[in-house]
């Protein structure tokens, strides 16, 4: 079994008091506090790129995430030092939180020029969509549902971990299940190809339903690409 660092379990220590705080407290909804809102929501609030990693909807979400940070972030730590480490993995998991808004964004503005040319107004539409509500019209169900996203959990950063130790330790086995090994080097590519593609048509094929499969891939491009910019300056001097 690997040591497991301070960092590490700091990072674990925060995750898990996040957790308990929003099941103990129950007079005050801690979800919509730190979850992270749609941006045009009047419930977001920019502190929720950060809070929102540390957020998780269930214990198998917390917990799957957080044997991940501890299997792939201790290598990374010990190889990177613990400034770097941090900074990469909030890097990684608000960029893609922030990417995944941006392809709301898209998809949002796509659905309300549609509306708009139907004859509504702006100002009627932000004042049907709510939380609670479903509607027949197949584009105000999108628009609205987009607009009520909340995006929780740590997994842009662990993908942004997964790209990281793929890129560095390319031949390193994980073990799926906790008993199947696999090579890195084939596990990565398969896992954010399968995520890019139930992003694309909406069907789950390796990450469950309901999963924000673009802030997935956008937390392991930025990884890969921090990974790459590091490994390739490691030697250099200055």
């Amino acid at each position: 079994m690997i040591r497991l660092p301070e960092t590490i379990k700091h990072l674990i220590i925060i995750n898990v008091l996040f957790f308990v705080a929003t099941m103990a407290i129950q007079n005050f909804d801690l979800f919509e506090l730190f979850t992270l809102h749609y941006f045009e929501h009047p419930k977001f609030r920019i502190w929720q790129l950060i809070t929102g990693i540390f957020m998780h909807g269930s214990i198998s979400h917390l917990f799957f995430n957080m044997i991940g940070l501890y299997f792939l972030g201790t290598p990374m730590l010990q190889l990177w030092g613990k400034n770097r480490f941090l900074f990469f993995y909030l890097s990684a998991g608000i960029g893609a939180s922030l990417i995944f808004l941006l392809e709301r964004q898209l998809e949002f503005q796509n659905a309300m020029s549609e509306l708009l040319a139907m004859g509504a107004t702006k100002e009627e539409l932000y004042g049907l969509f709510s939380d609670t509500k479903s509607f027949q019209n197949p584009i105000m169900e999108t628009a609205n549902r987009i607009y009520g996203t909340r995006l929780l959990g740590a997994s842009g950063a662990i993908f942004g971990l997964l790209a990281a130790f793929g890129w560095y330790f390319p031949n390193a086995k994980i073990y799926l299940y906790f008993f199947i090994p696999i090579t890195v080097k084939y596990f990565v590519p398969v896992v954010v190809l399968a995520d890019l593609i139930s992003g694309l048509t909406g069907v789950p094929i390796l990450s469950p339903v309901n999963v924000a499969y673009f802030a997935h891939v956008a937390g392991a491009v930025i990884g890969l690409i921090i990974a790459y910019v590091w490994k390739k300056n490691q030697h250099r001097m200055y």
